[in-house]
């Protein structure tokens, strides 16, 4: 059995599977915000219920909104700002009395969805969350590429390719650039562009029912979107790329973008697959329970 835990700053999901991929069981609790001891306790009563709930002890794996740095082994790059700088790694597993494989959320995602998702059965698979922020992992032959750096596939934080005049410098991210990807592609970014106290769903929806500014602004995030993912493309050369996140939902982006994209890619045909994700929301937690996969 395979227990994936899912740290999200509002919330930690726990997944149990079995070695096919069937879900044996789940749970959701509220995260304890800012309190990094409270969080240690969460995640070890979850797995605790998981395996009472399942009758059976398993391997855990937990996707968090950051990465363990390989140079200090200390959490970085994490959101949920109250768990930089803490050996979450070690003291988990000594919690838990037993090695945790830990990994980006969207490196978890992108997983997932390579394993038994949208993009199972090819060798590479780009995973894209474009959300309330916008992250990527990148899995060759059934493997997360993690990198030296332990930032494969953060694509969010490189700026956006091909910026036009109108666009220069671009907004400002916490990272602490501007013009990052992130700032134009998240929901956030796609709100941005629009008059303010306007959601991106609300976008969408006005989009669909023939609004014409709305048709417009999705129309700059559809060809944005192209621009970015032309230059993962370039890179990669992905046989599919898979999106998850609440920008996700939007049906037309799967038709739109790959018409725009050849202008940005490096070849006289682009094959790779643009597909939304099987797993949706549960992407993420299954994707933590497959680290322990071989």
């Amino acid at each position: 059995m395979r227990i994936g835990i899912d740290l999200g700053g509002t919330k930690i999901e726990g997944i149990a599977i079995a070695e096919d991929g069937a879900e044996l069981g789940r749970r959701r609790i509220a995260s304890p915000r800012d309190d990094y001891d409270a969080t240690l306790a969460a995640i070890a009563g979850l797995v605790g219920d998981i395996e009472h709930d399942a009758g059976a002890r398993g391997t855990v794996g937990v996707g968090i909104p950051g990465t363990i740095s390989p140079a200090t082994g200390l959490v970085k790059n994490a959101n949920s700002t109250w768990l930089i700088g803490r050996p979450l790694a070690d003291d988990l597993s000594a919690r838990l009395g037993r090695p945790v494989r830990f990994a980006n959320d969207a490196n978890c995602f992108a997983l997932s969805e390579a394993t038994d998702g949208a993009g199972a059965g090819v060798a590479s698979v780009f995973g894209v969350i474009i959300g309330t922020g916008t992250g990527g992992g990148i899995v060759i032959d059934g493997r997360v590429v993690t990198g030296a750096n332990a930032i494969g596939g953060e694509w969010g934080h490189n700026p956006l390719p091909a910026m036009r005049d109108d666009e220069r410098p671009g907004p400002a991210c916490y990272c602490g650039r501007r013009g990052c990807i992130e700032t134009f592609l998240s929901g956030p970014g796609l709100a941005r562009d629009f008059p303010p106290g306007t959601t991106a769903r609300e976008i969408a929806d006005r989009a669909e029912s023939g609004d014409s500014a709305a048709s417009q602004a999705l129309a700059r995030y559809e060809e944005r979107l192209a621009r970015a993912l032309g230059s993962v493309i370039n890179v990669i050369d992905p046989d599919v790329i898979v999106l998850g996140g609440g920008l996700s939902n939007i049906v037309r982006l799967y038709e739109s973008v790959p018409k725009l994209w050849s202008d940005y890619v490096f070849s006289d045909r682009v094959a790779t697959r643009l597909v939304r994700a099987r797993h949706g929301d549960s992407s993420g937690v299954r994707g933590a329970a497959w680290l322990w996969e071989g």
